[in-house]
């Protein structure tokens, strides 16, 4: 059984910083995408930065220029480096990961690790 774990999160001052890491468990044949998401109280999921087993990444609008993702995603460890924290960036952060053996998508989450972005 795959296992995601999340580490790295806490309660920072705004404008600073603060590296997730993720690490998982179980199979890694046929990794695709590795990626955070995150989700404030009352707010949907969403999609934070994508890193794809190709190397290319992807940010939300909302964290370019302060947050990067990176990784060995073959070994299905990544890791989100967040700095100039905001309190709008106070959420839990998950990580994703996608698989695809034999045309089937396996997608796998962590248990989530709480960042507060608070003075």
């Amino acid at each position: 059984q795959v296992q995601l774990v999340e580490s790295g999160g806490g309660l920072v001052q705004p404008g600073g910083s603060l590296r997730l890491s993720c690490a998982a468990s179980g199979s890694t044949l046929g990794i695709t995408v590795m990626d955070w998401y995150r989700q404030a109280p009352g707010n949907e999921r969403e999609l934070v930065a994508v890193i794809t087993i190709g190397g290319s990444t992807n940010y939300a609008d909302s964290v370019k220029g302060r947050f990067t993702i990176s990784g060995d995603i073959a070994k299905s460890t990544v890791y989100l480096q967040m700095t100039s924290l905001k309190p709008e960036d106070t959420a839990v952060y998950y990580c994703h990961r996608e698989r695809v053996v034999a045309g089937v998508t396996y997608e796998s989450w962590g248990q989530g690790t709480q960042v507060t972005v608070s003075s």
